[in-house]
């Protein structure tokens, strides 16, 4: 099996201000989820709560989806000859399932739905921690261990309540 060939240098760099500040934004769809999922439980109408746990379901699918995403755009950054390496397919196969299973809990009912989603969350961290380092982001982890930290109990919490 032969090596990838990727810029080194890259490999460590981490995110700059503006990433790390819209990572961190990007978490106020899911904390605010969770939180008003928590104070609003039996006290409003079905419809505008059944509308909040909607919204914090398909915004968590939303990123999973835009997460199982980036591997395929670092994997573009390889060398022709590559393209076939084992590292590569997997990362492509990879981001698939899991805008497959995100799609799919997005069709459960939301408290099972909610835990798949935060499931997903991790693995695909877990995935991405190996993944990241080999394709040139390593230096994005600490980031992404942080987001997918509150992310994640963001959706557990939620469907707690449900």
């Amino acid at each position: 099996m032969s090596t990838l060939s990727l810029d080194a240098s890259t490999s460590h760099t981490p995110p700059g201000r503006l990433a790390r500040q819209l990572g961190h934004a990007s978490l106020l769809p899911f904390v605010a989820g969770a939180v008003f999922i928590w104070l609003l439980s039996g006290r409003v109408q079905p419809e505008p709560f059944i509308f909040l746990v909607g919204a914090l379901t398909s915004y968590a699918a939303l990123v999973i989806a835009f997460l199982g995403g980036l591997p395929w755009g670092l994997a573009v950054r390889v060398r022709p000859e590559d393209a076939d390496h084992e590292l590569v397919q997997r990362t492509l196969w990879t981001g698939l399932i899991r805008l497959l299973t995100a799609w799919i809990a997005v069709s459960m009912p939301p408290h099972a739905g909610l835990i798949v989603l935060g499931v997903l969350l991790i693995a695909g961290y877990l995935i991405d921690r190996r993944l990241y380092p080999l394709l040139g982001a390593g230096g994005w982890l600490t980031l992404r261990f942080r987001l997918t930290i509150v992310a994640s109990l963001s959706c557990f919490l939620a469907a707690a309540q449900l």
